[in-house]
């Protein structure tokens, strides 16, 4: 999938645009990358987002590491906490045939958690003889470690090395990023959906397609993949009569619809899923959502709680780098997956723009990368790390709100 004739952006840049947006460098790609990065430029390809990835796990390591001291729980029992408990639950116990009900209500239950990333758990945990926790933790980080690869190579394929190690290095350290540390699907669903990018970008619509269902089957945010398979079907066909393309959005859906048809065949309830979101887990797709946090910040900034505080400035980063991501010269299947995950998270009550669902629209987070310039890029790089480590240390040790 990564030839040196399918990345070079030398070759593309030669051979002129591609017929899904894959160009060569632009100035602002070719121009020589900070300092902070420029020490990589001698190291083969696969070793430098590698490297991203070290770096920061041993920046949420530490923070982890430090953050336990208060508590003194340990850094394994502030791992498992928050959603990652639910991970191993559904890895050890599966997910139940009938809808567990509280106070005439349906009450949370592992339903809500799609199956992909807790089976691998599993399977590791069966194969392996390690715990369930540790078989996690091991996902986690080779996810972790995948999704930054992919990450890499896709930005590269559009916009040669430079803006690849800025865009990675910025991504790895956001905030929302701390998920890698933890037992969370968040790297799988990168991983898979990174990937699944550059083989639309080189019109490899089956591995495409295969991909997205592999993303799709770990989170229903991944869905927003489907649209850039669209987007790529509409082109094909209309230019080219390509019907080869729809291998893409055909299959790139089928994790979700497996999973719901599943369930319906489980526990005799065709809304399984919705139902447990909506009473389980007080989750429901509102477009009224976000229009009620800007609304409610204006109208008292002082006022509004912690969490408030963090959905208004989840919801001015994504404008300001969807403005970013739209002006740029970035593939319309990469822009399209930014657009449309960043829209699904803030459509979703009480969800909205955290930091990890703004990571899982990583390429809003890659345009700003490559959008700033020498120290103005060190500066937000900076900026990033300690929200990282600030961040990181809040969800271990407070549950003032959830990540």
């Amino acid at each position: 999938m990564l030839s040196d004739s399918e990345t070079s952006a030398d070759v593309r840049a030669e051979s002129g645009p591609g017929p899904l947006g894959s160009v060569g460098p632009d100035e602002r790609a070719q121009r020589p990358a900070p300092a902070i990065v420029a020490w990589m430029d001698r190291w083969p390809w696969m070793c430098r987002p590698l490297a991203i990835f070290v770096v920061s796990r041993i920046v949420t390591v530490a923070t982890l590491a430090v953050s336990v001291l208060y508590p003194h729980n340990g850094i394994t029992n502030e791992i498992d906490r928050w959603d990652s408990k639910w991970f191993l639950r559904a890895a050890e116990y599966g997910w139940p045939s009938h809808l567990p009900q509280a106070n005439g209500h349906v009450a949370g239950n592992t339903i809500a958690f799609f199956p992909l990333f807790p089976l691998t758990i599993r399977w590791l945990a069966d194969l392996s003889g390690l715990s369930l926790l540790t078989s996690g933790i091991i996902i986690t980080t080779i996810s972790g470690a995948a999704a930054m690869i992919g990450v890499w190579a896709l930005v590269r394929h559009y916009g040669g090395t430079g803006a690849a190690d800025r865009a990675t290095l910025l991504i790895a350290l956001f905030p929302g990023a701390f998920v890698l540390s933890l037992v969370y699907s968040e790297g799988l669903i990168v991983a898979f959906v990174a990937f699944g990018l550059l083989a639309l970008l080189q019109r490899k619509w089956l591995l495409a397609g295969v991909l997205g269902l592999l993303a799709t089957a770990t989170s229903p945010i991944a869905l927003a993949f489907e649209v850039s398979c669209l987007w790529c079907a509409y082109q094909e066909i209309a230019k080219g009569r390509n019907w080869r393309v729809l291998f893409a959005p055909v299959l790139a859906p089928l994790g979700f619809v497996a999973y719901q048809a599943w369930l319906w065949a489980h526990t005799s309830n065709l809304f399984a899923w919705r139902v447990t979101e909506r009473d389980g887990w007080k989750s429901y797709p509102s477009l009224a959502y976000p229009i009620h946090i800007v609304f409610t910040f204006v109208r008292d900034p002082v006022a509004v709680t912690q969490t408030g505080d963090l959905l208004f400035a989840g919801i001015v980063f994504c404008v300001i780098t969807a403005v970013i991501a739209v002006r740029s010269d970035m593939p319309k299947p990469v822009l399209c997956y930014g657009l449309a995950a960043a829209v699904l998270a803030l459509i979703a009550a009480p969800v909205g723009l955290r930091p990890r669902f703004i990571f899982l629209a990583f390429p809003l987070i890659a345009a700003l990368a490559n959008w700033l310039k020498g120290w103005n890029y060190v500066a937000v790089l900076s900026v990033s790390v300690i929200l990282l480590v600030i961040l990181t240390a809040y969800e271990v040790t407070t549950f003032a709100i959830f990540p």
